[in-house]
């Protein structure tokens, strides 16, 4: 099982603590504005590089890296712990570090990946529900896995598997997620029912014949016309009779 700890260095540089116009200003350097603390030190201001810090959130770690943080000629090991990105570009706006004590348990959330073609799909038509995505579990900071791997192979339905079904080392790793949790079930195809010949029929009852209203109307109106035209040439004649 692989885990989060990888030999990056990220470059930090301490800076001023200010308001928004001072962490503007860090962003038109090029940098970000963040903030290292934990490990019962203070917090310190902090700019940093934007791509090395989105080079470890993208890495197979992800914000689990364990990294050593470059301050003041000194290296300290910390961890993403949050970050926020301008919500139309997309960049990097703020971070927070934490320093890391690598004999200190630390609580993190790792995901959960199912593999394998489940039995409850492959021959029974279910559908496989991935209910749990994430689990939070405590452990030293080398042994925080990558990912925690779910065999689905054999669930068919009536059957849960549950947090406390993940394997993992006892040893090492502690589920602070309830171990009731389901992580995976297969669940029923809903298919919506075919219309019967009597609800068809009830439809077409129930639709109104406006077409035919409409074309019978105009029928009418123009035998009216007809026949108004008809009195008209009527009426002409009898007054040249008269004449």
């Amino acid at each position: 099982m692989a885990t989060a700890t990888e030999s990056n260095v990220l470059q930090g540089q301490a800076r001023t603590p200010g308001n928004k116009n001072d962490a503007r200003r860090v962003r038109r350097d090029g940098k970000i504005p963040g903030v290292l603390y934990g490990a019962k030190k203070d917090a310190v201001p902090v700019s940093l590089d934007p791509r090395q810090v989105s080079r470890i959130l993208h890495s197979q770690t992800g914000h689990n890296t364990i990294f050593d943080i470059a301050l003041d000629g000194e290296k300290t090991k910390a961890m993403i712990v949050d970050w926020q990105y301008e919500p139309i570009k997309g960049s990097l706006m703020h971070v927070d570090l934490k320093r890391i004590a690598m004999d200190q348990k630390l609580h993190v959330r790792v995901p959960i990946v199912l593999k394998g073609e489940a039995e409850g799909v492959k021959t029974q038509g279910g559908v496989l529900e991935h209910a749990l995505r994430e689990v939070e579990i405590e452990c030293l900071p080398q042994d925080i896995p990558t990912a925690i791997e779910l065999d689905v192979t054999e669930l068919v339905f009536g059957k849960v598997m549950r947090v406390g079904d993940l394997p993992h080392s006892s040893e090492k790793i502690k589920f602070v997620t309830d171990a009731n949790r389901p992580v995976a079930l297969i669940i029923a195809v809903k298919e919506e029912a075919a219309p019967t010949p009597e609800a068809v029929a009830a439809d077409a009852a129930a639709t109104p014949a406006e077409p035919e209203v409409i074309k019978k109307g105009k029928q009418e109106t123009e035998e009216e016309g007809a026949e108004a035209g008809a009195g008209d040439k009527a009426e002409k004649g009898e007054k040249k009779e008269k004449k």
